[in-house]
């Protein structure tokens, strides 16, 4: 069985904030967005580039992330199918924070910064996800500095599964998740070796399933509340 590929404009048409925009403003979106394919290991964006549009993942995986001047790298987070990032530095005019890299072969899609100012300055209901958007950003965001400070790496590795449904910030996610233990483990800051163990101990407790191609998430509630 061939899984259907999904285009661009149906990407646009499927998203949460598309829902509620007039038949105006979804043409003019549709006619200014395009899209990119990243490969594995590839640039989305680069930490210190000025901002020029806002990005969602079409189909793939991304991390968020950046190098200090030792080269020690930290992971802010992954953002998965269905996910779209950016929203924060676009209100600010900052240019961007992170690095953001492909984990495997990813297809985005790229709002031109003057589409996304004039959504925001003409469509309410666009306005009122965003304040959500930022809500939900910021507590996935809070939820990391506990995991991080706090948590030893069993627990930020079931965190981080978890942190992946939020059907806000990342509404195409199924429960069964494509993502290798290699991903998880730059997700969570983890070697490989580890994060395998953790999601071993993981499937141990019932949470989940180690499936081909994947992990199967058993039960959602009991990664969020999983403390090792």
């Amino acid at each position: 069985m061939t899984t259907h590929t999904q285009t661009l404009t149906e990407h646009l048409r499927s998203t949460i904030w598309a829902r509620n925009l007039s038949a105006a403003e979804m043409a003019r979106v549709e006619a200014d967005s395009f899209e990119q394919f990243v490969p594995k290991g590839g640039f989305v964006c680069h930490k210190g580039e000025a901002l020029e549009n806002w990005i969602g993942v079409i189909d793939g995986l991304v991390k968020m992330n950046c190098f200090s001047a030792a080269g020690k790298c930290v992971t802010f987070t992954g953002v998965p199918t269905g996910g779209w990032f950016g929203e924060g530095s676009l209100l600010k005019d900052a240019t961007r924070k992170y690095d953001v890299i492909a984990l495997r072969d990813t297809r985005v899609a790229r709002m031109p910064r003057a589409t996304f100012e004039w959504l925001l300055e003409t469509s309410l209901p666009f306005t009122r996800f965003l304040l959500m958007q930022l809500n939900e950003r910021l507590g996935q965001f809070i939820g990391l500095v506990e995991t991080d400070r706090m948590l030893d790496v069993d627990t930020r590795v079931a965190r981080c599964l978890a942190a992946m449904f939020n059907s806000h910030l990342y509404p195409g996610l199924e429960k069964l998740v494509q993502i290798s233990q290699e991903e998880i483990g730059y997700l969570s800051g983890a070697s490989r070796q580890r994060a395998n163990q953790a999601l071993q101990l993981l499937e141990k407790e019932g949470l989940l399933r180690l499936d081909y191609g994947g992990i199967r998430v058993l039960d959602l509630e009991g990664l969020r509340h999983f403390q090792a």
